[in-house]
């Protein structure tokens, strides 16, 4: 058990049976009345993203979340497989599981992956990874001016918008909560 002043990011609560995960949260003190808690869950399982709202200081029942550093191993059908970095046990997660971040997912990387009574429940890759491009249009002369942007294929098979002076085969930092790009690497 938790109360809503412990809330943070990435917490797992279990609220009427399902599993759902504090994406967001705002503690409010409006000038009259009590404080309160804004939050934003997603459902664990589901995907779903809703918004819940909790007097400041209520209790709320946390699940028991086991967050482990693994390494991306291989895909087999439609599970990912991870191998566990202290133990080497190799674990498969469904591609549900896994989501958007399969986007960014290179073989080798590391993501931290949460077990919910020894079944996996999220895959957090870092807040950045580096990754090349396969494929862009080339960059014309002049096109070093500020704003233009033009869709990349990156080796993962993902699409980001990047500037226009960007060409294939160069390694970008890319951000891997929204995809945006930023900046280039240089080895």
């Amino acid at each position: 058990m938790a109360t809503t002043n412990d809330l943070k990011n990435g917490l797992v609560l279990n609220l009427d049976g399902q599993l759902w995960a504090v994406v967001e949260f705002q503690h409010v003190k409006p000038g009259k009345g009590g404080a309160f808690v804004r939050t934003k869950l997603k459902n664990v399982l589901s995907g779903k993203v809703v918004d819940k709202t909790f007097n400041a200081g209520v209790k709320v029942e946390t699940a028991t979340v086991d967050r482990r550093e693994m390494q991306y191993l291989y895909r087999d059908g439609d599970d990912f497989v991870f191998m566990d970095t202290s133990s080497y046990d190799q674990v498969p997660v469904p591609s549900a599981v896994v989501g958007d971040a399969e986007k960014y997912l290179l073989e080798n990387n590391n993501a931290n992956v949460s077990l919910h009574e020894g079944s996996p429940i999220i895959v957090e890759l870092p807040a950045s990874v580096e990754l090349m491009i396969t494929y862009t249009e080339p960059g014309l002369q002049g096109d070093r001016s500020t704003g233009g942007t033009k869709p990349a294929t990156l080796e993962t098979g993902a699409e980001i918008q990047v500037p226009l002076f960007i060409e294939s085969d160069t390694k970008v930092k890319v951000d891997t909560r929204d995809g945006s790009y930023l900046g280039r690497v240089n080895d």
